[in-house]
């Protein structure tokens, strides 16, 4: 032996031989074991020490390292030596490979009964019990009897279940008698507390089965190991992700702030509060941490405990922490604080908030931990994490884990809120683009209703009811691929259009070839390579109460849903035209007759497509809906009707895009309100028209407005006879608050309003007319033109 090695080299024969079978190294144990000095076999072939007529160790097989077996050795004086030898390969670097052969000398101890085996198990760090086949206890070694209560020589003998009736002793006895019967190793793991401690260990058991050499079964052991450490760490390594998984479902503040309690409760904590700062300007965060006191509002707490009972203050409650609480120095130094209840904090408390040391006291928390909720810089709020069933206090790893899992929560708090700031100022350009009010009419009584998409965001449907000239209304309903800013910018520049359009009295195919064109120029401009690319559907209807005709024309839009007075509920058939931006495609109208009281359903596809049904379950839904007796009589609410075909139409989680209704009932004017004049090309019956306006006015009770209808019959049939060409026909049409003149004729030439010099003669008449009505125009016909003036009547008249 020497001081390097102080264990002696010769207890064990070795040898070291090349794949050649030469002796490379003979060691001190080889000599005693076979009496051959190292000069005398170093170098020669290793079959020289086989015995005679002894066989060598077979060839091993392909790919094998190792080989043990028995070997009949020749001792130098001659005689044979029967050793168990293990041999294993070996590589050395850069050179050929080779064996290294071990054989333990003859006078190794026996296992069986040797002091240090017994010693061994006595003494092993692990704790071990040993049971006979009756399952009584048999043996306890020293580690086990420092974790039992009772001294280990009184309960020999006596069965676990003698022991203790805790159910943890009858799970354990349930697991040796399955190992006893059927020979399986058995794990199992249990939470008990040590002698002296006051929080529970994790504890696996590992079971098996002892047999003599008879093959008799005597008994079995229990090895017995503390993995609190392990198990702990798995239990961390589970809650992070838990967190990943169940934080963060929603882009909604509150539930992002409940999952984060629900989470940490029981695993962590006992009771979890969150508590947030509000927004600061316009749904933006504060910026850096506050200063004190700390106001938060309450988001969220979980206990468990039923009711949280320890809560101070409800979800939605503003609270001031001051300076020295654990929410403000969290907040302020931007770290984890943990604080151990009771100590001096809860006299510093006590002027503060009493209710709040009060619950303390009363509950028994012990331990709180106190974590900054913090994402892009950006500080949130406060997560309160505290224990009172859980004796032990919160340590340096739940510190880590309560930041590990805060840090997840808070950057999906913040998604939420930037999300929320986005989605709001985009619903509120969106908004701000829809009309308010839909504008009231003589020719149909509307209603509508707007809702954006629930996940995707605000998109680009959009409604509108326009007033025509003659008492006649437009109905529009559109909608602009995609979602965000961007699609409701789009979908407001097309509402405006349509309006532009509208307002010159553009046939409906007409007027959709003109708004094509100009989704086409805006793809145009967003990008010509493809990602900017606009694209929108439309649905553009003209209702005449005078003929009660509806036009209707559509751009890839669903056609609407007719709802007659009498009969079920149908789907118009109208020409599909292209979606707008397509380009070059024509547009087709088609024309309807609408009884009054028929009423005309237009909606977005948001409304009938979602992911449980397709576009016809929707449709037929909607047209079930649509013939409730409810919403079938003339003086049935609009509103309500609405409301109903959005509850039977939509999930409860809303919608999965954007959906815009609008439903309107026609009206019909009474032939009694309009009145007809075919008018000669003559100028010199003039006077003889004026004569007949007059006494219709008078048969309206409309005296007070027949000067200035006079002067405005007067100019525009005269324009008419001069300029025009003949057929020439002149209609009053009579409203409560308003009364229209309108003449028409063949010619296409349309009239401009021009200011006369001071020596014209000419060249004041529809000045005139401008300045005496409430509006003037005039609009294309297939037969020419019609110039249109309307008055508005005084109240009463």
């Amino acid at each position: 032996m020497s001081p390097v090695n102080p264990y002696d080299d010769a207890a064990t024969a070795r040898a070291v031989i090349d794949d050649t079978g030469v002796v490379l190294h003979w060691n001190e144990g080889a000599r005693r074991l076979l009496g051959h000095p190292a000069a005398q076999v170093v170098g020669r072939p290793a079959a020289g020490l086989l015995a005679a007529g002894g066989h060598g160790p077979p060839p091993p097989g392909p790919g094998r390292s190792r080989w043990l077996g028995t070997l009949d050795l020749r001792h130098r004086d001659g005689h044979t030596v029967t050793a168990r030898v293990l041999a294993h390969r070996r590589r050395t670097d850069g050179g050929p490979g080779e064996w290294l052969a071990a054989a333990a000398l003859a006078d190794r101890p026996d296992a069986a009964d040797d002091p240090l085996v017994n010693m061994a198990l006595l003494q092993s760090p692990c704790a071990m019990l040993i049971f006979d086949d009756q399952l009584r206890l048999y043996g306890v070694n020293d580690a086990m009897a420092r974790l039992m209560l009772l001294p280990p020589e009184d309960l020999l003998g006596l069965r676990l279940t003698d022991i203790d009736s805790h159910p943890e002793y009858a799970k354990y006895e349930r697991n040796l008698r399955r190992v006893l019967v059927t020979g399986e190793q058995q794990e199992v793991e249990t939470f008990q507390r040590v002698a002296g401690e006051n929080h529970d260990h994790a504890w696996l058991a590992r079971v098996a089965r002892l047999t003599g050499p008879d093959g008799r079964v005597r008994g079995a052991c229990v090895s017995v190991h503390d993995f609190t450490e392990q198990h702990l760490a798995r239990e961390r390594l589970q809650l992070v992700n838990e967190a990943s998984v169940r934080i963060g479902t929603t882009l909604d503040v509150t539930r992002t702030a409940q999952e984060l309690a629900r989470v940490c409760v029981p695993a962590l904590a006992d009771f979890v509060s969150v508590d947030l700062r509000d927004p600061w300007d316009h749904g933006t965060e504060q910026p850096g941490p506050p200063g004190p006191p700390v106001t938060l509002r309450r988001a969220a707490h979980v206990s468990i405990t039923p009711g949280c009972p320890e809560a101070v203050g409800e979800p939605g409650r503003l609270e001031d922490y001051p300076a020295g609480s654990p929410q403000a120095e969290s907040l302020l130094t931007g770290r984890a604080i943990v604080t151990a209840v009771p100590s001096g904090h809860t006299e510093a408390w006590q002027y503060w908030d009493a209710d709040r040391v009060q619950r303390l006291k009363e509950y028994g928390i012990h331990s709180t931990l106190s974590v900054p909720l913090q994402a892009r810089g950006t500080t949130l709020g406060v997560a309160v994490f505290a224990r009172y069933r859980r004796p032990e206090p919160f340590t340096h790893d739940d510190v880590l884990l309560a930041e590990e899992v805060t840090a997840r929560a808070a950057v999906c708090i913040d998604n939420a809120r930037r999300y929320s700031r986005e989605r709001e100022t985009t619903l509120t350009l969106q908004r701000s683009l829809l009309p308010r009010h839909l504008p009231p009419t003589a020719a149909v009584e509307a209603a509508s209703r707007y809702l954006p998409a629930a996940r995707a965001g605000v998109g680009g449907d959009w409604f509108d009811v326009i007033p025509l000239s003659g008492m006649r209304v437009a109905m529009v309903v559109g909608d602009v691929v995609g979602h965000g800013i961007q699609a409701s910018a789009t979908m407001g520049r097309l509402r405006t259009a349509v309006r532009t359009l509208a307002d010159i009295d553009l046939a409906p195919d007409e007027l959709l070839t003109h708004l094509d064109d100009l989704v086409v120029r805006l793809s145009d401009e967003a990008g010509g390579d493809g990602t900017g690319e606009v694209g929108a559907t439309c649905l553009y209807a003209v209702y005449d109460p005078v003929s009660r005709r509806c036009t209707l024309a559509r751009a890839g839009h669903p056609p609407p849903v007719l709802v007659p007075p009498e009969g079920r509920p149908y789907q118009v058939s109208l020409p599909s035209g292209p979606p707008l931006g397509v380009g070059g495609l024509p547009f087709e109208s088609a024309e309807l007759e609408l009884r009054e009281g028929t009423v005309l359903a237009f909606y977005t596809d948001g409304l009938i497509e979602s992911r449980e049904r397709d576009g016809d379950a929707g449709r037929a839904l909607l047209c079930e809906t649509l013939a409730h007796p409810a919403g079938r009589s003339a003086s049935a609410s609009l509103d309500k009707t609405c409301d109903r075909v959005l509850r039977s139409l939509l999930p409860a989680g809303g919608a999965a895009d954007d959906v815009a209704l609008l439903l309107a009932r026609a009206r019909g004017l009474p032939p009694s309100r309009v009145a007809t004049w075919d008018v000669p090309p003559d100028p010199a019956l003039v006077a003889r028209v004026r004569k007949q306006v007059l006494e219709q006015l008078a048969a309206w009770s409309l005296t007070e407005a027949s000067f200035t209808a006079e002067l405005v019959v007067s100019e525009l049939v005269t324009n008419a006879i001069r300029y025009g060409a003949p057929p020439i026909r002149l209609r009053l049409i009579h409203d409560a608050t308003t009364l229209i003149c309108e003449v028409s004729d063949t010619s296409h030439t349309a009239p401009h309003l021009r200011r006369a010099k001071t020596w014209d003669e000419g060249g004041r008449g529809l000045l005139l007319v401008a300045q005496l009505t409430q509006r003037w125009g005039s609009r294309h016909t297939a037969e020419g033109k019609t110039i249109w003036a309307e008055l508005a009547l005084l109240d009463g008249e």
